[in-house]
């Protein structure tokens, strides 16, 4: 079935918008860059990348997915030990949001 895993266990979906500081949308892509390339070889990440908006070049997405909510708690746990983002780059709070994955084709 589409979006269990192979334990049978549902996948999980995030999206976390993230505005960068004006004119560091670029910028701040870019440094996630190698964050991205590491979380992605954690045990049950499946996806975890950022796409920039076309619109506004200084708001950005983080979509990650997750084989399961353990995976993702095990990847909350690991994330708390990692250096923050240069604060100059971001502007405002980032917003999420979860859902259980289903994917429909």
């Amino acid at each position: 079935m589409a979006g269990l895993s192979s334990e049978g266990k549902m996948a999980v979906r995030l999206i976390v918008t993230i505005t960068a500081a004006v004119g560091k949308g670029s910028e701040l892509a870019q440094a996630f860059k190698p964050r991205c390339l590491e979380i992605m070889k954690e045990p049950g990440c499946e996806q975890f990348e950022v796409f920039q908006s076309v619109v506004n070049p200084d708001k950005l997405a983080l979509i990650e997915r997750w084989t399961d909510q353990a995976a993702l708690d095990a990847h909350a746990r690991l994330r708390s030990k990692l250096p923050p983002f240069k604060p100059e780059l971001r502007a405002g709070a980032t917003e999420r949001e979860d859902y259980t994955y289903n994917r429909t084709r």
